[in-house]
């Protein structure tokens, strides 16, 4: 036996729910309010309750109605999203999300070429540091930090997560910034992060830096418009910040790295596989990433083991 009752039933009981009027979801289905009404009692007769109080000149929901609304709008949305994911494939939008750092640092700056090679593919990005439920199909395609296993995703290897000290020219001169331990003494941003233990770590410092108070900030675009305009050291992703420093706008005053075990990928559902405008997007970004090869270090883009 079939367990789901009518199609037609749910959802005027949906319609009728949500306005909590039967006239206005008649309106809304195309049917006539005697229609609803019927399609309504013809469900109520299937689970065994009512699920409207029918009160002079007006309905409300009963309390297994009110338990029942919320699960049936969802599922209701849930197929209207499907169908939108269906309907943006074939429209050519490509929706990409990344975090603060590498979107808007790295891919906004580049974004442009991938739309001009593929003018038939509109781009839709999004920046947010929360992760994205990529299952539900807002999201075609993200820019993920972790150790590159997540159900149901693929999941490219673009490089690790690797960090310097970078300031400003003016602060490198102001405080005659020589050494390592030279840090140690000049203000640094989220100085209390654990990475700077193992920066200085890396860069053949033994002793801990003393707990300090600081700024921290969300991103490092932050960071980076705090150290252009004069305030502090802190610790961002050359690759990010190559142009910058290549112009002499930043400063990185050490080669050496803290490489993470974590790493940026690439990632999109397993069961898309194939999708025209997010197949031209991998490629696009791995050619991208060729030519970012050839200036950063041999070790970014080892897979970590």
């Amino acid at each position: 036996m079939n367990r789901l009752p009518p199609l037609t039933a749910v959802r005027a009981f949906e319609a009728a729910g949500r306005h909590e009027n039967f006239s206005r979801a008649a309106e809304e289905l195309g049917l006539t309010q005697a229609a609803v009404s019927y399609q309504i009692r013809q469900l109520e007769d299937r689970v065994g309750k009512l699920l409207f109080v029918r009160e002079k000149g007006r309905v409300r929901l009963s309390e297994a109605g009110q338990r029942l609304l919320p699960a049936i709008s969802g599922g209701f949305a849930g197929i209207a999203d499907a169908f939108d994911a269906l309907r943006e494939d074939d429209a050519e939008i490509l929706s990409v999300n990344a975090s603060v750092s590498i979107g808007g640092a790295w891919l906004s700056a580049r974004i442009g070429r991938f739309q001009l090679r593929y003018p038939d593919i509109a781009v839709r990005l999004s920046l947010s540091n929360e992760l994205v439920d990529l299952a539900g199909g807002h999201i075609d395609v993200a820019l993920r930090a972790g150790r590159g296993q997540w159900d149901g995703l693929r999941a490219d290897f673009l490089f690790r997560q690797h960090f310097s000290p970078i300031c400003s020219p003016a602060f490198l001169a102001d405080y005659n910034i020589r050494a390592p331990e030279d840090l140690l003494q000049v203000e640094r941003l989220a100085p209390n992060d654990p990475m700077w233990n193992s920066w200085f770590a890396a860069a053949g410092l033994e002793a801990t830096p003393p707990s300090r108070p600081g700024v921290v900030m969300d991103s490092q675009i932050q960071e980076a418009n705090a150290i252009l305009g004069g305030y502090g050291i802190a610790l961002l992703s050359p690759i990010f910040w190559r142009a910058d420093i290549e112009s002499g706008r930043l400063v990185q005053p050490f080669a050496t790295l803290y490489v993470s075990l974590s790493s940026h990928y690439l990632v999109n559902p397993a069961g898309r596989i194939g999708v025209r405008k997010i197949e031209r997007f991998r490629e696009w970004l791995h050619e991208e990433l060729a030519e970012e090869r050839k200036h950063m270090p041999a070790v970014i883009w080892e897979v970590p083991e």
